[in-house]
């Protein structure tokens, strides 16, 4: 396991905001289409974050990790909520979204700009709030073939 800072020249971060979606209006995180990146990546030239629409990824908010399904409306994808395991993350109707409790407890409304760290593309991004430091600590995440195994089991 490795130790990443937030501000490593080799960490791509890019700016999100928090949006209101679907009809319980809670908050939630917009991401930004693959092709407004180029404006949004604040260190790197990576053009996409590697996710669609079903996705199962890791999120880290304030070194926890959760996971959260990448979902999408039709204004794009965005992330509805951060859960303590896969299981939870895949039904979002079950459990503490951790996502919520966080945007909540530091007074985040729509509208307001949040940073998103790639950590380990497809895999794990980092969230956090402008202007503060955090560390990651990365694992290699599973080989891309597990990965597509577990996916594909997943449905």
């Amino acid at each position: 396991m490795a130790r990443l800072p937030s501000d490593d020249p080799s960490l791509a971060s890019v700016r999100v905001r928090v949006a209101r979606s679907g009809g319980t209006r809670r908050p939630c995180v917009r991401l930004p289409a693959d092709g407004e990146l180029a404006d949004r990546l604040e260190s790197s030239s990576r053009e996409t974050l590697d996710v669609e629409a079903s996705d199962l990824i890791r999120v880290i908010i304030d070194r926890d990790e959760y996971h959260a399904r990448v979902d999408a409306d039709t204004q794009g994808r965005l992330l509805r909520g951060a859960f303590d395991n896969r299981r939870l993350a895949r039904t979002s109707g079950e459990g503490e979204n951790r996502l919520v409790e966080w945007l909540t407890a530091h007074g985040r409304e729509e509208g307001d700009a949040l940073l998103l760290d790639v950590v380990a593309p497809g895999d794990a991004y980092g969230l956090r709030l402008p202007g503060e430091r955090t560390v990651y600590d990365v694992d290699a995440g599973p080989r891309d073939s597990l990965a597509d195994i577990a996916r594909d089991v997943d449905g």
